[in-house]
């Protein structure tokens, strides 16, 4: 196979129409292999579309040719397999559309609220989760002190301060003020394991410095541990999708009963024995 600089040089290789592979009494034609490889990108990006399309499709067809020759002709009839699958992405693409139609997404704060109390077995946490802001910097920075004074201050001034002190000399500054989340996402910006980073806590502080002199902090300011029920606000998220799930199941199953009692009443439907 000659190397392909893209899709004009393989038209310009070969003819439009000619054969480019065969597998038996199958054909890779021209017209075919220059769908699959986008104008402009690179000879070596081209070659390698190239050859890996080719190769997928002779494969399926040495499959294909190999199968036939090897199963039954009862083995290879699969008119039945493909009529319970017509059916039934039939079947899934008009509840979508049934589903789509009469869906009612909107979830008040009130139901959010009711299906938590209800429910809270259902949000007890498996790991920590926390609410906290972070800091990497240069651990020489001469207002490292100031900010992390402000990073851990109740005044929400004092947080957007740090904040504009941060942009211009941390690396990387983040909050998380309104929002819980799980130990994990944290610890990932410490390149770690959330329980070694939460074990690492002392006064609400986390600090590490890496070999290139990096400091990186995070002040914790409230969380929740495993085992306990997560907060309304994590939660919030879930129960609305549990919520619709719920609608969904609903008009789903309405819509099978509906279905049936037409059926009958129609005379489309009957139990002949």
């Amino acid at each position: 196979m000659p190397m392909f600089a893209s899709c004009k040089a393989i038209s310009d290789f070969l003819d439009d129409g000619q054969v480019v592979a065969r597998v038996g009494e199958s054909k890779l034609m021209m017209e075919e292999l220059q769908k699959v490889i986008p104008n402009g990108i690179s000879a070596e990006d081209s070659t390698i579309l190239a050859h890996r399309y080719i190769s997928s499709w002779a494969l399926d067809h040495v499959y294909m040719e190999v199968a036939v020759s090897q199963l039954s002709e009862e083995e290879r009839d699969v008119s039945q397999e493909l009529e319970t699958y017509r059916r039934s992405l039939l079947k899934y693409r008009y509840e979508q559309l049934f589903v789509n139609q009469r869906l009612d997404t909107l979830v008040s704060e009130e139901q959010v609220q009711e299906f938590y109390e209800k429910h809270s077995e259902r949000f007890v946490l498996k790991q920590p989760v926390v609410k906290a802001r972070f800091m990497s910097v240069p651990s020489d920075s001469p207002n490292l002190k100031k900010i992390q004074k402000k990073m851990s201050s109740d005044d929400p001034a004092d947080v957007m301060e740090a904040d504009s002190m941060a942009y211009l000399a941390a690396f990387k500054f983040m909050t998380w003020d309104d929002a819980w989340i799980d130990a994990s996402t944290l610890a990932k910006e410490f390149g770690a394991e959330a329980p070694s980073v939460l074990s690492a806590i002392k006064r609400g502080w986390i600090e590490r410095t890496d070999t290139n002199k990096v400091k990186s902090m995070a002040y914790v300011f409230d969380m929740t541990g495993a085992g306990n029920v997560a907060p309304l606000e994590y939660s919030v998220p879930f129960i609305k999708d549990m919520i619709i799930s719920a609608r969904k199941q609903v008009l789903l199953s309405t819509l099978e009963q509906d279905l049936m009692k037409d059926a009958r009443e129609s005379g489309k439907f009957e139990i002949l024995r």
